[in-house]
């Protein structure tokens, strides 16, 4: 079902061997140690039940219990009196679950494995696409236009290139940005642009400047799993807000507010307007304003994610150009459309918060790349980016097509209107169980608890539509959940 680059980005794929120099238990107790070290199990994580892995790997229950025993004795898993295996915790590992804790921390809830979906990305050429990860196919790059790019300013490169680049980025790349944001009615001059090391850096920046360990962040739920984590990492309260198909519900986000005591209310509401990962729904014009008026009723400044511009329609509402950029921070990078490796981002922000920002830059990274940001800046002048941003569309509107189509086809629904680039599927099973057994089948699925951020069961889990256009993983994902049901 899989290649050999496959097979070795994703660890235990193959099947157990009678025929193997190790017994049939050292090889489970092996591939589960490989995913524990690996943090593909994170702490805290269930291990199967006795019953369901041997079912799973065709051995014998007893061979499961000597495996797990094995992994008792090595201090990676421990035992729960009627409860099973669960994984440990590293020592000195205050994250996990169950983990000892100051009293003065906030107790910021993570997801069970929010690092798992990041490890995925970095595969081996040739592997084969993973539906849980959030990049586009290498087929659908462009690598002409980027290597034309840099060798045309490789040629102009002068003495500047040896130094430092500019604190705040490239000017260049900052009018092009600047010119870039009027397509979508947001008025941002060069100098209230910074330029970051991609989208989750600019994300990082804002919060460590706006913000201090132990206040309170509003968040969309669900929402993406590495902004829990970060926010929860950096000592964050994060309250999730329940997102919907216009918006997020503003009564919910009134009542989280007003529950707060008068010094600890939120400081920050953190949200991804356009194309929301997973659901993949768009901010209404009302629910926007609706937000602003909220946001300025109670004080507290918008962070607005727009990591999926490039995929979506120019027109649809930001809250940063209905806002004028007064109380918003807009946030976006091209880590998406371009090429995950050249890691580009940016802020727009009120001219009154932009010094801060860029000390801040400074303390993170000192700098940013100027040769890719003045490749970056061509491709912007001269339309390239335009026209391949334009061919990815085309693309994925046909696979967002067939992905949808076989979904259906193998019993699935969708919990919110197919668009953009994820898809929020409904499986009928507990999709962290089901992500175990896909796993084991060579797939690496994003189970919707990861999206949560109070981890909980779900029988959702989200898709990339670029990356499901193949029948044989619906067929896995098809057996595995008719496997789990009985279970469920």
């Amino acid at each position: 079902m899989f290649d050999t680059a496959s097979a070795s980005a994703l660890p235990g794929a193959l099947p157990l061997s009678r025929e193997a120099d190790s017994t049939l238990t050292e090889q489970l107790a092996a591939r589960f140690a490989e995913r524990i070290r690996a943090r593909l199990l994170a702490p805290g994580a269930r291990l199967p039940s006795v019953r369901e892995c041997a079912r799973r790997h065709e051995v014998s229950p007893t061979t499961v219990v000597a495996a797990y025993d094995q992994l008792l004795a090595q201090g990676l898993v421990e035992a729960r009196a009627q409860r099973g295996f669960f994984v440990r915790a590293p020592l000195g590992d205050a994250s996990a679950p169950g983990a000892a804790r100051s009293p003065a921390a906030p107790r910021s809830p993570v997801p069970i494995s929010a690092t798992t979906l990041i490890r995925g990305m970095f595969q081996p050429p040739g592997a084969q696409p993973m539906p849980g990860l959030g990049t586009l196919p290498i087929e659908w790059l462009d690598p002409a236009l980027l290597a034309g790019a840099m060798r045309k300013v490789s040629a102009q490169l002068g003495r500047s290139a040896l130094q430092y680049g500019e604190p705040a980025g490239e000017a260049r790349l900052r009018r092009a940005l600047a010119a870039r944001l009027v397509e979508h009615g947001i008025a941002a001059g060069p100098e209230q642009i910074i330029t970051t090391v991609g989208a989750t850096h600019a994300l990082d920046i804002v919060t460590r400047t706006l913000l201090k360990p132990g206040e309170s962040v509003l968040v969309d739920e669900p929402g993406w799993s590495v902004e829990y984590a970060r926010l929860a990492a950096l000592g964050m309260r994060v309250l999730p807000v329940p997102r919907g198909p216009e918006g997020p519900d503003l009564a919910v986000m009134q009542r989280l507010v007003e529950a707060q005591p008068e010094g600890a209310r939120p400081r920050l509401y953190v949200t991804v307007s356009v194309l929301h990962n997973p659901t993949g729904a768009s901010l209404s014009l009302q629910s926007a304003h609706k937000v602003l008026k909220l946001a300025q009723a109670h004080d507290f400044a918008i962070v607005e994610d727009d990591t999926y511009a490039h995929l979506a329609p120019a027109h649809l509402p930001r809250l940063a150009a209905l806002d004028a950029l007064e109380r918003t921070v807009y946030v976006s990078g091209f880590s998406k459309i371009l090429t995950p490796s050249w890691r580009i981002g940016y802020i727009a922000a009120p001219a009154r918060w932009v010094d801060r920002l860029i000390d801040t830059k400074l303390l993170t990274t000192l700098t940013t790349p100027s040769m890719t940001e003045l490749a970056l800046a061509h491709c912007l002048e001269h339309g390239l980016l335009r026209r391949h941003a334009e061919r990815v569309q085309r693309l994925l509107d046909a696979a967002r097509g067939r992905s949808v189509e076989l979904a259906r086809a193998h019993g699935c629904r969708f919990a919110a209107e197919p668009r953009g680039l994820f898809g929020w599927v409904d499986t009928g099973v507990d999709t962290e169980r089901l992500a175990q057994a896909m796993h084991d089948d060579g797939w690496l699925i994003a189970p919707g608890a990861l999206f949560h951020a109070s981890p909980r069961p779900t029988t959702l889990m989200r898709i990339n539509f670029a990356t499901t256009q193949d029948a044989r993983f619906w067929l896995a994902l098809q057996r595995a959940r008719d496997a789990l049901r009985p279970l469920s």
